[in-house]
């Protein structure tokens, strides 16, 4: 991290916990975090701004408040949206036809992330998409739904193609629909063994396209994947 960043001025405007914040969306924004998104544990921020732990949870409160990291049992402080970035709202899905478009949408935005990340990535991106890849598998294979597991799967690919164009709008249009369409479709619609099995194949195919650094490889395993993730959206979802 930037130690610039983590000198704080004693006639600083705003409480402690204020200026903490403040110096926070600073290092987020200067990517001195881990490309990941995961904050340092609470006693290693307060070492590194001199401050108490106290201190620094107020401002992840705060932070947490406005939406830009989320607490995980566990694992810590995540980034799930960068500091003023949108908060979405989503564009309605009203017709089989905006559906439609919503995936066509979809196979521009993330085939163009995946050939990006191909072509940009370096170690760390990797790790993160194989870790999320790893989480999405045990919520799938435990009978969960694992749709926020499966954003942030595809965000790790957005975020190692090192284009915030691409991470921001999927954070902001292509994932809220994403959650709409998928949670509508599980209330009735259980992930069977093979249909779990075949969407980890899929994924599968994105990350070793993007390891073997081929866009075109990656492109192609994005283009499947969103396809059949239509096939199966209009094989569980009715629509009025």
């Amino acid at each position: 991290m930037n130690d610039a960043l983590l000198q704080l001025d004693s006639a600083g405007a705003g409480s402690l916990p204020e200026r903490i914040y403040t110096r926070v969306v600073e290092a987020i924004l200067s990517g001195d975090f881990a490309s990941d998104g995961k904050l340092p544990p609470e006693g290693e921020l307060a070492t590194l701004f001199g401050v108490s732990r106290p201190t620094v949870r107020e401002a992840l409160a705060r932070l947490r408040s406005d939406g830009v990291i989320e607490s995980r049992r566990g694992s810590g402080s995540h980034l799930v949206r960068r500091p003023g970035a949108p908060i979405a709202v989503a564009t309605p899905i009203r017709s089989m036809a905006d559906i439609e478009r919503y995936y066509a949408f979809r196979l521009c935005v993330e085939g163009g992330a995946a050939a990006a990340a191909a072509e940009f990535h370096d170690a760390a991106d990797l790790a993160a998409m194989r870790t999320e890849f790893e989480a999405l598998n045990v919520s799938m294979e435990s009978g969960l739904p694992g749709t926020d597991d499966d954003v942030r799967f595809h965000l790790a690919i957005a975020r190692a193609s090192h284009n915030p164009f691409f991470v921001t709008t999927i954070e902001t249009s292509v994932a809220p629909i994403r959650q709409f369409m998928e949670l509508a479709r599980n209330v009735t619609d259980k992930k069977s063994a093979e249909r779990v099995r075949t969407t980890q194949v899929e994924h599968q195919a994105i990350i070793d396209a993007i390891a073997r650094r081929s866009p075109g490889e990656a492109t192609e395993a994005i283009r499947m994947h969103v396809l059949n993730a239509k096939r199966r959206i209009f094989e569980g979802m009715l629509l009025p």
